[in-house]
């Protein structure tokens, strides 16, 4: 039974890649594709600021959200090791 070395294996086109996996899960997944996408098309970043501050938006509300969620759990975990 012959197998292929570990550097010669190539990723199936269905695995997910984990930062796709983690920026999904931002609910920022479709704005960060369109950066993607204006990137591949204008090969010159400059010209996609726009899709790039609609992104960072997105992820910094999520990050902000993500905040004030921890918030109330890190302040009971302090009240009771006191």
């Amino acid at each position: 039974m012959a197998t292929s070395p570990p550097h010669n294996r190539s990723r199936s086109e269905d695995e997910d890649d984990p930062v796709d996996r983690m920026i999904s899960r931002t609910g920022c997944g479709e704005l960060h594709y369109a950066v993607q996408e204006c990137m591949a098309e204008q090969q010159d970043w400059r010209k996609c600021q726009s899709q790039v501050q609609t992104f960072k938006d997105c992820m910094t509300s999520f990050q902000t959200s993500q905040k004030q969620l921890n918030k109330p759990q890190q302040a009971t975990a302090k009240s009771a090791h006191s």
